[in-house]
Order: C-alpha cells, then sequence, then structure tokens
C-alpha cells in the first residue's frame, strides 16, 4: 500500500472552488507535485434564491451555522515504505521548523489553486488564506484514498501561531481605525497597494509582485507627507527606475532575479516608510463643548 505526505488545514468560511481534486503541474505533461483536495463540511443545503420571497422576521433570528473548508494539500510522490512515512513524521514533530516549513508549503500550494479559481471563475471575491486563519492544522499520511477523503494513517496536529505584542501594538491599529472611519486620518492608497504587493511576493507571484509594486511606490512618492528624508522615500527613488524595468519584464514573463531583488526592496522600504507614518499617529480626536 503507497502512503503518501499530507498537510491539511481546515477554515471557517468557503474557499471559493467546488469540492473535488486539484492536481498541481509546473508543466503540461509533467507529474503532478501536489494534489489539492476540497471539502465542505457542515454546510446548510443551498436554497434556490428566486423561488422564495423575502418574508417577515418576528425576532432576532438565531445565527447561521457555518461551513467548514477542509483542503488536504498531498504530496504526490508516496514513500517507499512505511518506516520511511513514519520516520518522515517524527522527524517533524521534533524539528518545529520543519513543521512550520510544512505547513507554510502547503499554504502556498492551496493559494495557487484559490488564484486559478480566483481568474477562471472569474471570482473577485475568492482570496488566498493564510495560515492564521486556520482553524487547524494537521500533518501526516496515510494511503492515497485515505487523504484524499481527509482521513490518515497517523497525523501531528500542528499548535497554532501566536504572535506576542504589547498593550500597545495591540491597540493601535484600533486607534488608527477609528481615525480613519472618523475621517481623522487619511486612508492611504499606497498602503493598500503595498499589502496586495507584499502578498504577492510571499505567494511567489513575481510578475504580479513587479506590477503593483510599480503602482504602490508611484503612488507613495505622491501621498506619503514631509520630505523624503522624513519618510524614508530619499533611498526609494533611487529604486524607482528598477522597479519600473521589473514592471516592463513581468509584462513579458518573471523578471530576472536582479529586478525582483529591487521589488523586495522597494517594498521593503514603501513599509518602512508606512511604519514612521503610522507611528506619528492620528491627531488627537476633537474636544467636546
Amino acid at each position: 500500500m503507497s502512503l503518501f505526505a499530507f498537510v491539511q488545514l481546515e477554515f471557517g468560511f468557503l474557499l471559493g472552488p467546488a469540492d473535488g481534486r486539484y492536481l498541481l503541474r509546473d508543466a503540461p505533461g509533467e507529474e503532478a507535485r501536489r494534489i489539492v483536495a476540497l471539502q465542505t463540511l457542515g454546510a446548510p443545503q443551498r436554497r434556490l434564491l428566486g423561488r422564495r420571497r423575502a418574508r417577515r422576521v418576528e425576532e432576532a433570528p438565531q445565527p447561521e451555522p457555518v461551513p467548514t473548508s477542509r483542503a488536504t494539500v498531498i504530496r504526490a510522490r508516496p514513500f517507499a515504505s512505511e518506516d520511511d512515512a513514519a520516520a518522515w513524521l517524527e522527524g517533524l514533530r521534533r524539528d518545529a521548523g520543519a513543521l512550520a516549513a510544512e505547513r507554510d508549503d502547503a499554504v502556498r500550494a492551496l493559494n495557487v489553486v484559490l488564484r486559478a479559481h480566483r481568474v477562471a471563475a472569474p471570482d473577485p471575491a475568492a482570496r488566498d488564506v493564510a495560515v492564521g486563519q486556520a482553524l487547524v492544522a494537521r500533518a501526516g499520511y496515510g494511503s492515497g484514498e485515505q487523504v484524499a477523503d481527509g482521513r490518515f494513517t497517523a497525523a501531528l496536529e500542528l499548535p497554532p501561531e501566536r504572535t506576542r505584542r504589547s498593550r500597545e501594538e495591540r491597540l493601535a491599529p484600533q486607534e488608527r481605525l477609528a481615525a480613519i472611519l472618523g475621517a481623522r486620518m487619511e486612508q492611504l492608497v499606497c498602503a493598500e497597494l503595498v499589502l496586495r504587493a507584499r502578498a504577492d511576493i510571499e505567494a511567489g507571484r513575481p510578475r504580479e509582485a513587479a506590477l503593483e509594486t510599480r503602482i504602490a511606490l508611484e503612488a507613495a512618492l505622491a501621498e506619503l507627507p514631509g520630505t523624503p528624508g522624513e519618510t524614508g522615500l530619499g533611498d526609494l527613488r533611487g529604486l524607482r527606475e528598477a522597479v519600473g524595468q521589473a514592471a516592463n519584464a513581468a509584462l513579458r514573463g518573471d523578471p530576472p532575479e536582479e529586478l525582483r531583488d529591487a521589488v523586495r526592496r522597494a517594498v521593503e522600504g514603501l513599509e518602512r516608510a508606512l511604519r514612521r507614518v503610522r507611528a506619528a499617529g492620528p491627531p488627537p480626536p476633537p474636544q467636546e463643548g
């Protein structure tokens, strides 16, 4: 019996693609490198909206049941033996870094499927997922039919990802949120674009990262207040040409590595500049009376 390694992730929302098994290949005709099996658990029966009229609600309704999406990312190549499978899992148990790397690789593979669905559907609401969004994560091994169906021979449950933050770090985003919603702080376009560029870099999408970074950089140079020295934009002006070259190259294919590096450095610089702006904080709310 062949045994396959897998990482399983469960999310408290629908991912987008229909339930099924999706094969990831690097080129046509090559063997699949990953198989992503998607299952929806606990979903309420969908009703045909066109056959129902709006009905009056007499009292506060009970919360609707929330579906769970299970994604099982499977290595397409089996272990040589059950001993090899057991040794691999024991190695993960002993090495937290290797376990995290296996989980992160599974998230990247799942996001490849979600990106393809987003474009193929087309479905702009479908989004990438992050490790911290998973309700539970498991790594293990089992037979082909087992793991494709969400079952396994042996598995580990990964500990939740925790980030230690000070009280000030926890409260600052809420203060900025209140300031933006209260029109006391501008919601910068470049801040949104930098987040998208960072997501593309982390997901291994160099073409999208280059194009997004070019727009983010131009927006930052126009939006961020103060002199270049105060915001840290002085060094970024020097990267403007390289980022532009990366974006032009991205129109034809993946930019070369030296231009990808310029994109990464530009995103890091933009993130530093935005941290400086955030550190200044929003203006205090107006005093009543």
